[in-house]
């Protein structure tokens, strides 16, 4: 069951809290309890000067099953202000073949320009004066302007495939990204940073290259300030992920008393400060938008849709691991399974498309047939909305490389290492459906009602003066009125199939 949410929605919006231009901070699953302690230890400067000058609300998810509770549902749900009983997107790159109409659209109709960059789960969109970079994990070949396909494509390839050594860029790869960030804001600052942490690699300990992704989002700020200065749009969300993963990755060492799996000595020598690194990492950018939006008038939103907490379902049994294919095309043709396109998207998934039924049909049948002596299944197939499907390892025990398994179709034996590589993680937090969002303008506050996310979206068209579009489908309310001291309307629940 989920709860719908209710209504009561108030006639009109204080002007005083509209803005001609707003940056929306999208910092995927950032956690408002650690914020807060490491505010209170002086950690986070940055987040404590955007903390004193917003309003400062608690999230809730759209949804309560945790099975749904998943960020490229919960922020499709954010930039639509559809819950997910509305949308139905459940997989990632879904909602770029969707059609509803989402924060972005909604604004160039009304002849604002926008800039999506990095959001999840976002259907692209072309539109002169405006800019689209797909989500890494769903790129699809149709950033806008053109121009940014070199950027988006690199970025795409070094998330999807970071824990795969089968899967290297080459060096006219790095020489066209290099020559792209160049001409495309690039900082010295950023390079010396970049230098700098090669250097640490080699000096001290390769395990730290951990702490690239942070780099990434760098560069990503290098690139959006570059174009946000250039094109000026009246909307610019910009979404990153590297402290999300960190956590999944490295909760167990940021609160080893928590887990039944302890991490070593040599590890925690390593990963002990991953957690927090990513929040240093992200404070050092928050201070970056602050100047930026300072500079430009835009009025700073940040948010992360939901946030997490220790995952300690599987530590009985040594907890969760997950397997991927060394090479998913070489695999492909190996077992004659017929596509016209495959990507890896989430960890251990991938996402394949098909010509016809047939075709679908035969891949379903080989992917099935992988099994160990247990009869158990080696891959898990999962059917999208389009008549692709989303396959991948579906064991996540401890299972040695030499363990026997049994093609059925074919009647081969292999060894499962000779499929499948190990990540070298435990998965180690999981989702919250409880998120942070921050509003910038005047004195701070925190604000005693907990918002819904999906709020975010009558909220920000408040702010730029559009009206939202006459429907009674979307169940968000503009937390305008609340901004400027207004009670929260009444909420009433309704649990629906």
């Amino acid at each position: 069951m989920e709860a719908v949410i209710t209504t009561v929605h108030p006639t009109s919006s204080p002007a005083g809290q509209r803005a001609s231009k707003v940056i929306v901070m999208e910092f995927n699953e950032l956690c408002p309890s650690l914020l807060e302690r490491w505010m209170a230890e002086g950690r986070l400067p940055n987040f404590s000067r955007l903390h004193q000058q917003s309003k400062v609300f608690i999230t809730d998810a759209d949804v309560n099953d945790p099975g749904k509770l998943e960020p490229w549902i919960q922020w499709y749900s954010t930039h639509t202000g559809l819950a997910y009983d509305q949308h139905r997107v459940f997989h990632l790159v879904e909602g770029a073949r969707a059609e509803h109409d989402d924060i972005y659209r909604t604004l160039m109709q009304a002849g604002h320009k926008v800039a999506c960059f990095a959001g999840m789960n976002v259907r692209g969109f072309a539109k002169p004066g405006s800019l689209f970079v797909g989500d890494p994990w769903s790129e699809n070949g149709d950033a806008f302007p053109a121009e940014l396909e070199t950027y988006n494509r690199f970025i795409s390839r070094n998330v999807r495939e970071y824990s795969n050594t089968n899967s290297k860029l080459t060096l006219g790869d790095y020489t066209k990204f290099l020559k792209f960030m160049l001409a495309r804001g690039l900082r010295l600052s950023t390079i010396r940073k970049l230098a700098a942490q090669l250097v640490t690699e080699r000096t001290k300990d390769r395990r730290l290259s951990y702490r690239r992704a942070a780099l990434l989002d760098l560069m990503q700020f290098d690139v959006f300030r570059w174009y946000y200065k250039r094109d000026q749009p009246s909307l610019a969300t910009f979404f990153i992920n590297s402290t999300a993963h960190l956590q999944h990755a490295y909760w167990r060492h940021h609160e080893p008393e928590a887990f039944a799996v302890k991490p070593s000595a040599s590890e925690m020598a390593v990963y002990g400060d991953a957690v927090r690194f990513g929040y240093e990492a992200m404070d050092k950018l928050v201070g970056e938008f602050l100047e930026l939006a300072e500079r430009s008038g835009a009025r700073l939103v940040f948010m992360t849709a939901l946030s997490q907490q220790p995952f300690l379902k599987h530590e009985a049994k040594g907890g969760q691991k997950f397997y991927r294919l060394h090479d998913v095309e070489r695999f492909l043709r190996q077992w004659e399974i017929g596509y016209t396109e495959v990507s890896p998207t989430m960890t251990n998934q991938y996402l394949i498309h098909f010509a016809d039924e047939a075709q679908e049909q035969r891949a379903r049948a080989q992917l099935a047939g992988f099994k160990l002596e247990s009869g158990q299944s080696v891959i898990d197939i999962r059917t999208t909305t389009d008549g692709g499907l989303y396959f991948g390892c579906g064991l996540h025990s401890t299972i040695a490389a030499q363990t026997p398994v049994l093609h059925a179709p074919s009647g081969k034996q292999l060894k499962f290492g000779d499929l499948l590589y190990a990540i070298d993680v435990l998965k180690s937090g999981c989702h919250h459906p409880q998120g942070a969002l921050w509003i910038a303008g005047g004195e701070g506050r925190i604000m005693p009602d907990n918002a819904s996310i999906l709020d975010v979206y009558p909220t920000i068209l408040d702010m730029l003066g559009v009206e939202a579009p006459a429907s009674g489908e979307r169940r968000g309310i503009s937390l305008l009125p609340q901004l400027a001291g207004a009670p929260a309307p009444a909420r009433t629940e309704q649990m629906v199939a």
